[in-house]
């Protein structure tokens, strides 16, 4: 076996070592262009996704302005029939029909998750930054799922069904309609008995606790969804 080593040429020997690195080096080159290309397209897998999601987070901001407009108003019409209690001099029927409106009015929570959903779908852990995808999966699956329930499922805020045939039981001896049956004024002050007066005042206190709830848990969700859109555009621009 030495004496067959030896007969090998030294040339023979650099040719082998050349080729050897050179397959070597290419296998690694090519492993390496595979991975940096899978992380490529992973990269604009995960800028694609994240855009549908700010795209979404951002109509989602404008339905919590809507909502929370909405639960606004119901307090200030609380106020307004506290007042009506004790009002003696004529009243616009306008005002009065658009303070029965908002109420007892309920909400729904609209919530664009399809970004969100696509990302579930291909794997959580596409987004590489692990601080910005645990406050992702937090918002859809925390914030928003409590803000849903509050507005579709609590009990204590689905005030069309608590409250507004009981407050109609006790307003509505007070409206006078028109030969068309449209409201025509409120008698005030109005005449309502004693307990039934009570009963409202508890309503419309338990209408106006709740909505402040509601709207607290509005703010908190909003500069939520104002800060992560904030780290996703950071994200994007990285």
């Amino acid at each position: 076996m030495k004496k067959l080593m030896k007969r090998i040429k030294p040339k023979f020997w650099k040719k082998f070592t050349f080729e050897f690195l050179s397959i070597f080096i290419a296998v690694i080159l090519a492993f390496a262009l595979n991975s940096w290309n899978d992380n490529r397209k992973d990269r604009k897998s995960e800028q694609k996704i994240l855009t549908e999601i700010a795209n979404g987070l951002q109509k989602d901001l404008e339905d919590v302005k809507v909502n929370k407009l909405g639960h606004e108003n119901g307090i200030k019409s609380v106020d307004f029939f506290k007042k009506l209690l004790i009002q003696n001099d004529s009243i616009s029927i306008d005002s009065v029909l658009i303070n029965y409106f908002h109420l007892s009015r309920d909400f729904f929570s609209v919530q664009n998750r399809s970004g969100y959903e696509t990302l579930k779908s291909k794997g959580l852990e596409l987004i590489v930054n692990d601080s910005l995808r645990s406050k992702i999966i937090s918002m859809y699956e925390s914030e928003y799922e409590i803000l849903r329930k509050f507005e579709e499922e609590y009990f204590e805020t689905q005030f069309q069904e608590n409250y507004f045939q009981e407050i109609n039981r006790i307003l509505v001896p007070n409206f006078e309609f028109d030969e068309t049956k449209s409201l025509k004024k409120i008698i005030l002050p109005l005449k309502i008995s004693e307990i039934d007066e009570k009963l409202f005042l508890t309503y419309l206190w338990k209408i106006k606790a709740n909505r402040k709830g509601v709207l607290n848990y509005y703010n908190l969700v909003e500069k939520k969804i104002t800060d992560l859109n904030k780290e996703i555009q950071t994200e994007l621009k990285r």
